[in-house]
């Protein structure tokens, strides 16, 4: 498909912009001090050389070897463009090394190697092993790529890997597993056609023959013609493939086939050739960037079809994304020397699987509904953030299995929790609080139950067995949502069902409500119909009548609405004034938490430093030491107006409150970043280290602060946490994704344990 000037000329600047190029390079541990610099090279670095030559595995301590993949070329086959040699084919091997590091946390050097004689080519890379911890061959030609990647498997003892092949493969035996499976066909039965017969298409017949394909089943076809027995010319991997049989066409051996297989040329598969297939047939379309046939000319003559391609526009795309970045995780992890048919196929068959698992948090990724299993999702999609979790695992387990793992792993559960932290950048400071949570699990209520945001939350919490949902809404809507999106929970087992339309405890929760607001203007048929249309209040009946024990709610509408209804019900904690609430940011730099920045328009000292002390306490909940900067315009005293002085006001009575509070203010905000600067202004300071917890004077301060935070910084957002409420509450935001109304369930559960401890004691 041809694009537009502007698409060129936008992705010319998006590799010249801002700087040259993807990727760079940048130091992991701190060089700022003269003692840092003689630990990071003479003479500290003599140290780890000393330990490698009594240890050589001593390296994957020491240095990043363990972590670090070569990418290699000769350009000799870059992409759909060809020999266009190793310097122009630069910008797609620092591509790779991009999604190797973003999809999987793996460095990358990229290397563009002048040099087609593959002897010689074998001779240089082989060199290379002291330097890496795994090799990626990208775009070398046919059949040389094959006598590379034979020999340095031969001679290395670390991953070698040509990704044109087995990556190709990799993904197009998941997709076959996967149409099968949907078509009813038993593997062992199926016919295959397939046209190009280069190092990704023989990888790929392979990979089908190791799934279960009769290799007798398969009839290919080349620039050539059909593979048969007796035609000259042919090398040793095509030999394999060639059959005793008397077609000589493309058209007479797609006819009757169950799969069609294409790694060929754009346009060769036609229309009447679809037409012949046998019933369902699976096409893999895969040339780029125009298929064999495209898949609306396909579907026209035959709409019982599954057809694959390598495009994104399209429905199931074959993209070697969702496999290279994983099996490379994996083999790294366990120090594999090299990566076997076990490996591959433990690989297939994670991908496979994870796409037959509801969709999770996709529809962020791809801006729409989050797909689900069928003939037009066969294969996960490269930003499915499970994809490490389930791949490399069971990459890993392979490896170990079948003895090429140098460095086991002996705990995999907490291998995939550290892999999940590397997806979930929420993982890490969430982990004791998910703990907590399981331990003693409660019962929350969703009010917006029918939502699939709430609903793919739900199936989490019950996955991670974190609390007992009970969804309020309409049963029928709600059914068909979880059967849709591919959901396995059942209502009555998995959760409980409050419904909205027609619930026995109706007339009692509307007189309770009428009890509760009678003296706030609130008449009896007010509460009738408000009770009947506002699922946050009859969540709120059911945590105050003991029915649930926390609530969530804010995934619709505005979130002072929702708070209005929650006051309306709960009173407040002893001792507070009003309600607040703190969010936090997760990004490269740590973790960091604003206050307050949904609630509270321009507190008073006194309400700021109420919800100051809330704050720290629930920070404590997550294992951080709270260190609190109380911000402003002005550092100490030198600006007078009333904003600063409110906040000096509020530094006297947490000084008083909770003197051994780690907090310090009035400041700016860089002087609650910068120890250095905080020092400097301010020798006596009262905080030490970088603050982590930014008290702002008034709303717009902090959820301007938070926003920007968290957008400019690629950060994740926690919360917000709503405080001050004497039962567990908590509003969301309409933009909150899976993850976030996952979190802020266990917070809500850990929030009403605590509670029931408080109430025991008392």
């Amino acid at each position: 498909m041809a694009h537009s000037d502007d698409f060129r000329q936008a992705a010319l600047e998006y590799h010249q912009l801002p700087r040259p190029g993807k990727i760079k390079v940048t130091p992991t541990t701190p060089l700022v001090t003269q003692r840092d610099l003689s630990l990071a090279y003479s003479p500290g670095v003599a140290y780890a050389c000393e330990a490698i030559v009594e240890d050589a595995r001593n390296a994957s301590l020491y240095t990043a070897r363990a972590n670090l993949v070569a990418v290699i070329t000769n350009g000799t086959a870059v992409l759909g463009l060809g020999d266009i040699g190793p310097l122009a084919g630069k910008p797609v091997m620092e591509g790779k090394g991009v999604l190797f590091q973003k999809f999987a946390g793996i460095d990358v050097f990229d290397i563009e190697l002048n040099e087609r004689d593959p002897d010689k080519l074998v001779d240089i890379i082989a060199a290379m092993e002291p330097t890496f911890g795994g090799i990626n061959l990208e775009d070398i030609k046919a059949p040389e790529c094959f006598i590379v990647e034979r020999k340095l498997r031969e001679r290395m003892k670390i991953p070698v890997f040509h990704d044109d092949q087995h990556g190709t493969a990799i993904i197009v035996g998941a997709a076959v597993i996967n149409a099968l499976k949907i078509v009813g066909k038993r593997i062992e039965d199926v016919k295959v056609a397939t046209t190009g017969v280069g190092a990704a298409g023989i990888a790929c017949l392979d990979m089908l023959v190791a799934l279960g394909v009769k290799p007798e089943h398969i009839l290919a076809f080349d620039r050539e013609g059909v593979l048969y027995t007796g035609r000259d010319h042919m090398d040793p991997d095509k030999q394999r493939y060639a059959r005793d049989t008397k077609a000589r066409s493309l058209a007479q051996i797609v006819e009757g086939a169950d799969i069609f297989l294409g790694l060929s040329a754009g346009g060769i598969l036609k229309s009447e050739m679809v037409a012949s297939m046998a019933k369902q047939p699976i096409i893999l379309a895969l040339a780029n960037p125009n298929p064999e046939i495209l898949p609306e000319d396909a579907k026209r003559v035959r709409p019982d079809c599954i057809i694959a391609t390598g495009r994104s526009d399209y429905p199931n795309q074959v993209n070697n994304a969702v496999c290279f970045p994983y099996i490379f995780r994996g083999a790294l992890d366990v120090g594999a020397t090299g990566i076997n048919e076990a490996m591959k196929l433990a690989c297939v068959q994670a991908i496979a699987a994870l796409a037959q698992m509801e969709a999770g948090d996709l529809a962020g990724a791809y801006g729409g509904d989050a797909p689900t299993f069928g003939a037009e999702y066969l294969i996960p999609r490269p930003f499915d953030p499970r994809l490490v979790v389930m791949l490399a695992p069971a990459v890993a387990q392979a490896a170990m299995d079948s003895g090429v793992a140098t460095r086991p792993i002996e705990d995999m559960e907490a291998y995939i929790e550290k892999l999940s932290q590397f997806i979930y950048r929420t993982g890490l400071i969430m982990k004791p609080v998910y703990d907590r949570a399981r331990a003693d699990r409660k019962r929350v209520v969703y009010a917006e139950g029918e939502e699939e945001t709430v609903l793919r939350s739900v199936q989490t919490v019950i996955d991670e067995k974190l609390a007992h949902p009970i969804l309020i809404g309409r049963p029928d809507v709600i059914e068909t949502r979880i059967e849709r999106l591919g959901l396995r929970m059942r209502a009555g087992v998995d959760f409980e069902l409050t419904n909205i339309n027609d619930d026995r405890r109706f007339n009692d929760y509307w007189q309770q409500y009428h009890a509760l607001t009678e003296r706030r203007g609130v008449t009896p048929a007010a509460a009738k119909n408000l009770m009947r249309s506002r699922p946050t209040l009859i969540a709120s009946m059911m945590v105050k009548r003991g029915e649930a024990d926390a609530l969530i709610c804010g995934l619709v509408g505005r979130y002072h609405k929702k708070l209005g209804y929650i006051r309306s019900v709960f009173g407040l904690d002893p001792g507070v004034q009003c309600t607040s609430a703190m969010t936090g940011v997760i990004n490269d730099k740590g973790t960091w938490f604003f206050l307050d920045t949904h609630v509270q328009c321009d507190p008073s000292a006194e309400q700021i430093a109420e919800a100051t002390l809330q704050a720290s306490h629930r920070l404590k909940l997550f294992g951080v030491e709270p260190k609190v900067a109380l911000l402003s315009h002005s550092n100490y005293g030198s600006h007078e107006n009333a904003s600063s002085a409110k906040m000096r006001e509020v530094w006297k009575i947490l000084r008083t409150r909770a003197p051994h509070l780690e907090m310090d203010g009035e400041m700016q905000g860089d002087t609650a970043w910068d120890e250095e600067i905080r020092r400097r202004i301010f020798p006596n300071t009262t905080l030490s280290g970088r603050a982590n917890l930014f008290v702002m004077p008034n709303l717009d301060a902090a959820n301007i602060a938070y926003n920007m935070v968290r957008v400019m910084t690629d950060g994740v957002a926690i919360g917000p946490i709503l405080m001050g409420v004497d039962k567990p509450a908590h509003i969301l935001t309409p933009s909150s994704t899976v993850r976030r109304v996952v979190n802020m369930t266990a917070i809500a559960v850990v929030d009403a344990q605590i509670r029931a401890a408080q109430g025991e004691r008392s």
